[in-house]
């Protein structure tokens, strides 16, 4: 499988380096320096802890407690059948999804974690070893490098080299999100997922609160209009993309909401495939598929997105984005797809029995 011909590439020459002259340093300066811990946030928008998967839980508490306590983040960007897979995490900070994902994809896989705060990657580097030992490995399968995620290749992290992308709620910092993406994709090997949680905007955020320091380090500053967002995506080559879950952030600063006004912030994790084939709408070609119930953690159900759950064994129509998102990925090993694209049968009905009341983030795709 070859990455789609219509993806938007940067040379190296035309990758403008990072520096404080676009502004980042504010923000190293504020992850590094200071807030000291989760508590020193001034905003919700970075603290929604309670959405972390439960099979995840007993990974958590054996994780070391200072990498815990300087966690920023607004989701759980981890997904399933991770086993034996290069993962990227982007902005890591102190380490607490990498290390996560660390025990998820065992001692066979590999986790590259990349920030530009060296604060916060010193405490993670720092317990490389004792994180090693609590999953029982024999040595430590992650590497924490210090970079900028809009320029990956300095990094030396190749083409095509990585599975799987994850980053929670650190994409909206940056002010270069289209070389952001492009990155992405440069580095997903054919089939590969990009994972990430991050806080969306329901309308453009207008410069003066793009601007603002407390807005743009508690990430709603740089907050992506959903639309914007897909459009992103589309010029990049990739034409599909899944909500797997949405929910509206309350700030809880009163002062915060009155500049902030009307504009609606969302907390929602996606899912991207870097797949060829995938298409601008959803396309009938009669295929069904069937989850085998073989993830791990996943016996009965499994939930692709907002409104695609797989039940073991029970036979679902599916469009053609969704085949090959089962089917030609890493999930093909835990699906059977019926079917192929040798017959159309024209648009697919893709979206969910409650589209007309669904919240603002779970239809905005433009496909599922």
């Amino acid at each position: 499988m070859h990455p789609p011909k219509n993806v938007m590439r940067l040379s190296r020459r035309e990758i403008v380096m990072v520096d404080k002259n676009i502004g980042l340093e504010p923000l190293k300066e504020y992850y590094g320096r200071t807030l000291k811990n989760s508590a020193g946030l001034k905003t919700n928008a970075c603290c929604c802890n309670e959405t972390i998967a439960p099979v995840h839980y007993e990974i958590l508490e054996s994780i070391d407690s200072e990498i815990k306590d300087r966690f920023y983040g607004c989701g759980s960007p981890i997904p399933q059948a991770l086993r034996g897979c290069t993962v990227l995490d982007l902005g890591c900070g102190t380490g607490r999804d990498a290390y996560i994902v660390s025990k998820l994809v065992g001692q066979d896989g590999y986790v590259i974690g990349v920030d530009m705060t060296n604060e916060q990657l010193a405490v993670a580097r720092r317990h490389r070893d004792s994180q090693a030992k609590h999953f029982g490995f024999s040595k430590s399968n992650v590497d924490f490098r210090t970079g900028y995620i809009e320029d990956l290749a300095a990094l030396g992290i190749e083409d095509n080299s990585v599975d799987v992308v994850i980053s929670n709620c650190v994409l909206n910092l940056s002010p270069q999100k289209n070389q952001v993406f492009s990155e992405i994709f440069r580095v997903l090997k054919p089939g590969g997922e990009l994972y990430f949680s991050d806080v969306f905007a329901g309308c453009r955020v207008p410069a003066a609160l793009r601007d603002d320091p407390i807005l743009s380090a508690e990430c709603m500053g740089g907050a992506m209009y959903i639309q914007d967002f897909r459009r992103l995506l589309s010029r990049l080559g990739c034409l599909d993309y899944r909500v797997v879950s949405s929910k509206r952030i309350t700030i809880g600063n009163t002062e915060i909401e009155q500049r902030v006004g009307r504009i609606e912030f969302i907390s929602m994790t996606i899912r991207a495939f870097k797949l060829a084939c995938l298409e601008d709408i959803c396309e009938d070609y009669g295929q069904v598929a069937y989850y085998l119930g073989t993830i791990p953690d996943h016996p009965w159900s499994f939930a692709l997105d907002a409104h695609h759950t797989f039940f073991t064994g029970k036979p679902m129509a599916v469009c053609g984005n969704t085949a090959a998102m089962v089917g030609e990925t890493r999930f093909g090993d835990y699906f059977k797809v019926v079917g192929d694209r040798s017959a159309h049968f024209g648009p697919f009905d893709c979206l969910p029995a409650s589209a007309g009341q669904c919240d603002v983030g779970q239809c905005s795709s433009g496909n599922c």
